[in-house]
């Protein structure tokens, strides 16, 4: 596909039902299908990194197949992102399960290969450990980064075990590697119990603002979206969403499940505030669906990153007034 060409859209549902056909995100066409893409859908089937209940390495293609149902226009955000852009599945990064250092590497080349076409990335893991080779690959492109992450946990741990590479550690990494912007760096939705006080002050040492699911709750999503737009300013802007962030009422299928979390509207309605940010990355993970009931969970990242998606296409068509 040329830059000049009209994007090549969903399946029509009309035509050929939502639950006959491959499960590409949102029945969009596959990246070989269209050469190139503006926004490419991939997915990293990795999960050697959890530290309690694995199988995230089966999250994106559950988050696939609920993704069946999405339409074409997103009306909360005044948008038809798979019009406004070229946007297709890429396929799964095929990385080794045995060995976390060699995944590692896997998924932050496949990730330099993409970016390199011009795509950005919306990736669907697998455990958290796949934030780190991603954020390095985008700061090739951009430099360091600010930082949005969504989840019930910090993700800034030293070590599991000695390992220093798991779904507990990669923002500490990112931060001792120079890939994320300590001026703009924000955990949002998280809570429960830590290990100790001490978590919180190396959290803070290493840059990260806090707001807590409670701090959600009592100021409101528009008080939340504006303080986190200062924070980031206009930064290039890295999202990068544990489903976990949700309470388990509303994403039951993930592997560390804590109390006291976010509703999906929350979420989605955060997400929604940063349009016009300098998105340049995302990604949604620890999706576990042996533990997911009624899809919950795989419907609610599905939406998660259509919302992600549409913000992509926005900013690629430019401001709203100049969109048909």
């Amino acid at each position: 596909m040329s830059s000049n060409e009209t994007p090549r859209g969903p399946v029509d549902s009309s035509r050929i039902p939502r639950y006959a056909g491959p499960a590409t995100f949102a029945r969009l066409p596959r990246l070989d299908e269209v050469g190139r893409a503006d926004v490419a859908v991939v997915g990293v089937p990795f999960d050697s990194g959890v530290s309690y209940r694995p199988g995230a390495r089966f999250g994106g293609n559950a988050i696939r197949e609920a993704s069946r149902l999405l339409r074409p226009y997103n009306p909360a955000q005044d948008a038809s992102p798979f019009a406004l852009a070229q946007v297709a599945d890429g396929g799964d990064i095929a990385v080794n399960p045995f060995n976390i250092n060699e995944a590692v590497e896997t998924i932050e080349a496949a990730a330099d290969d993409l970016l390199g076409t011009g795509a950005r990335l919306m990736t669907l893991g697998g455990d958290h450990t796949i934030a780190l080779p991603l954020l390095r690959s985008v700061a090739k492109k951009h430099g360091p980064v600010a930082l949005l992450h969504f989840d019930a946990h910090l993700d800034t741990w030293d070590t599991y075990f000695g390992a220093e590479y798991t779904h507990g550690t990669p923002f500490r990494r990112a931060v001792e590697e120079g890939i994320v912007d300590t001026e703009a760096l924000s955990h949002v939705g998280t809570r429960g119990p830590l290990y100790g006080k001490r978590d919180l002050e190396e959290d803070r040492r290493l840059g990260f603002g806090i707001v807590t699911s409670s701090d959600v709750l009592r100021r409101g999503v528009d008080e939340t979206v504006d303080a986190l737009r200062q924070r980031i300013g206009d930064r290039p802007l890295y999202v990068s969403v544990d489903i976990d962030v949700l309470d388990p009422a509303h994403a039951p299928g993930t592997g560390t499940p804590e109390a006291g979390g976010m509703t999906s509207r929350e979420l989605l309605e955060i997400l929604r505030g940063l349009a016009g940010l300098n998105l340049v990355g995302g990604d949604v993970v620890e999706v576990a669906p042996a533990y997911d009931h009624a899809d919950i969970t795989s419907v609610a990242a599905s939406h998660v990153a259509y919302d992600l998606i549409s913000l992509f296409t926005l900013d690629s068509a430019g401001p709203r007034e100049e969109q048909t």
